[in-house]
């Protein structure tokens, strides 16, 4: 750990020392999914005593199917977050200034190896590839490449469903953004959809996007994205996780401006976000579980900021630290102070150079 905090000093401190914390990074957030009904009152307590003095500006919480949706009752989880359980991260957030936004998982991550989400269980009818199936899920790759499910876009059944579910999650978190996801969307365009079978798959996915945009901004909603859907795998070497090799990547030209983009990279400092801002687009860098690699992200960002031009300044926001597993424990993992988990660490670090850019 002290040659850890000895690099970030390094790293930082001739790009942080002439800027304010917000100067060099406007954006500064987590994104973890939704605590049970059970961890509600200590994630607040993370909130309040974590997040809050660490300077943390925006939260996204993954919510997909728990919550108590009144809109389709039939696609909630067992017991799920109440509206008075998210009224409490609501105020919590409020409270400190703290963005809160909802993630459902929109497009893709449908399903997860042998089980079938929630969505496509209960309207089969939307399922893009329904001759694969999960059931025999033997672990990635096998032989048809299954990683998860996708809906079908051009289903006309699915608008009216998933519209209703996102209008329902904003109102009850009283958001301004909304996450989609739309990563790792392996089933796109399929040749036996009979809607999709023969279609660009880059003018599908972005198809999605501007349907999501289009119906967030009737009411003054942002949506925001993972990009790695448009970014090419074969040209930059990124390949099919964090980047696409079915073809959406052409997606980036045809999406609009005002779509937020979450870049994620776990391997390597990819230098990708600049790619989206000078493609006039709203970009954080997204880091996960390497402490040393997550403080070169961010202070990449920094950098970039110091030394572009005004525009490309812009869209260059900062930084969304990403924790893939449940509230729970995530937060035993971050009190325990003999943990080796490294996305703890990933946090911490992140939290003592923020403290420290402040002061």
């Amino acid at each position: 750990m002290k040659r850890l905090f000895l690099l970030f000093f390094v790293l930082s401190a001739g790009f942080a020392a002439a800027q304010t914390l917000d100067e060099a990074l406007p954006t500064r957030g987590l994104a973890i999914q939704a605590p049970a009904r059970a961890g509600v009152d200590d994630f607040v307590k993370f909130i309040e005593h974590e997040l809050a003095p660490a300077h943390f500006n925006l939260l996204i919480l993954r919510v997909d199917w728990n919550y108590d949706y009144e809109s389709h009752p039939e696609l909630r989880e067992a017991d799920p977050l109440t509206r008075k359980d998210v009224k409490k991260l609501v105020e919590a957030c409020r409270k400190h200034n703290i963005e809160l936004v909802p993630q459902i998982n929109l497009l893709g991550h449908q399903s997860w190896a042998t089980t079938t989400h929630e969505l496509l269980r209960e309207y089969p009818q939307l399922d893009e590839t329904p001759h694969v199936d999960t059931a025999n899920y033997t672990g990635w790759p096998n032989a048809d490449g299954l990683y998860c499910k996708s809906y079908c876009p051009l289903h006309p059944e699915m608008p009216p469903i998933v519209n209703a579910l996102v209008d329902e999650i904003m109102d009850v978190f009283e958001a301004q953004m909304f996450h989609a996801g739309m990563d790792e969307v392996f089933y796109i365009a399929d040749d036996k959809c009979p809607r999709c079978a023969g279609h660009d798959p880059a003018e599908l996915f972005a198809g999605e996007v501007r349907r999501i945009h289009e119906h967030l901004a009737l009411t003054g909603k942002r949506l925001m994205i993972w990009g790695d859907r448009l970014l090419d795998g074969a040209q930059t070497g990124l390949g099919a996780w964090e980047a696409s090799m079915n073809n959406t990547a052409r997606a980036v030209d045809m999406i609009p401006k005002g779509v937020f983009i979450c870049d994620w990279h776990y391997e390597r400092a990819d230098l990708s976000a600049v790619y989206f801002a000078m493609k006039g687009l709203d970009v954080a860098t997204c880091p996960w579980r390497e402490p040393e690699l997550a403080l070169r992200q961010m202070n990449d960002m920094v950098a970039w900021r110091a030394q572009t031009t005004e525009q490309t300044k812009s869209h260059l926001r900062g930084i969304i630290e990403t924790v893939w597993s449940p509230a729970e424990p995530f937060l035993r993992d971050y009190y325990d102070p003999a943990t080796t988990d490294g996305v703890a660490l990933t946090v911490r670090a992140l939290m003592e150079e923020y403290k420290r850019m402040k002061n």
